[in-house]
């Protein structure tokens, strides 16, 4: 697995170098059919036209970084793509978020900087005796769009397929 260094603010000042998991995800650009995805030339032009910048060719393939943004459902990728790879009447994402066990509330601190960020109010967070209230993911309301993953400051947030499970 590739790995990309941290350079944040925190890891300077106290003179470590860590390394962490490269922030490209398996997952398909919105709108992109699984049965085509394979069909993809890898031309960029996807890449090109998102104006958030969430799209990333590597090697042949499109796929996701949610470390700088959002996806906002603009549809840019699907209009510019020379194959027939997208189809706008299915929904866009096969992923929701999930939340990690390294999540600072279940370390007793207390941050919600993942459901603020979250358009569609899909975290929520249950209250606790004792200490900060826990993020849960309403899986129906999670749109996938990933703009609860850039501002989580321990990168607790992430993707995982879509489960037909009830609710958490």
């Amino acid at each position: 697995m590739e790995k990309a260094t941290d350079l944040s603010r925190r890891s300077f000042l106290t003179g470590r170098r860590r390394e962490t998991a490269a922030p490209i995800s398996p997952f398909r650009p919105p709108w992109l059919r699984e049965d085509v995805a394979s069909a993809c030339t890898g031309c960029g032009a996807c890449a090109d036209a998102c104006p958030t910048g969430v799209i990333r060719i590597v090697g042949e393939t499109a796929t996701l970084d949610f470390t700088q943004g959002e996806c906002t459902f603009c549809g840019a990728c699907a209009e510019i793509c020379p194959e027939d790879l997208f189809d706008l009447a299915v929904k866009p994402f096969d992923h929701v978020v999930e939340i990690a066990g390294t999540c600072l509330t279940y370390a007793g601190v207390t941050c919600r900087s993942c459901g603020d960020a979250c358009p569609e109010l899909a975290i929520r967070f249950a209250p606790r005796i004792g200490g900060p209230f826990l993020p849960e993911v309403v899986s129906s309301a999670c749109t996938g769009c990933g703009a609860c993953i850039a501002p989580c400051p321990v990168g607790a947030t992430g993707l995982s397929p879509m489960r037909e499970a009830a609710d958490a």
